[in-house]
């Protein structure tokens, strides 16, 4: 814990939230996804604090996680590479295969793991630009 830097851990997980708020706002894809998840508008407003707030806890968790591969001096370049790293090749790789066994669609495979491949990397550019 000692080689990370828990205001740019704190920092980073805000940031996951900020881009989420957009990726699935009516700007970019919230129709497709919301269409591709088969989730209604109420099923959306019910329980959405909670969401939110379990959605920060695990950014969080994501963000100490990231900050403990990095360290403390892995720059812009490592941070944001290794941040897309982790967000393709493992999470979203992930995702889609679990996705695949529910029979879920690629368009719903590409919005979800295209949230988590640019949330890592920014997460990992703030991570790896402030020690």
């Amino acid at each position: 814990m000692a080689n990370v830097n828990i205001l740019a851990v704190a920092v980073a997980a805000l940031s996951s939230l900020l881009i989420g708020g957009v990726w699935f706002s009516p700007i970019l894809f919230a129709h497709a996804w919301q269409r591709e998840a088969g989730l209604t508008d109420d099923q959306l407003r019910k329980g959405a604090g909670k969401a939110l707030g379990s959605a920060l806890v695990l950014a969080l968790i994501v963000a100490l996680n990231l900050g403990m591969f990095l360290g403390r001096h892995a720059g812009l370049a490592w941070g944001a590479g290794a941040g897309a790293l982790a967000g393709i090749g493992w999470a979203t790789a992930s995702l889609a295969t679990v996705y695949l066994f529910e029979r879920r669609s690629l368009i719903l495979i590409v919005i979800d793991g295209g949230f988590l491949a640019v949330s890592y990397a920014v997460m990992g550019a703030i991570i790896g630009v402030w020690p």
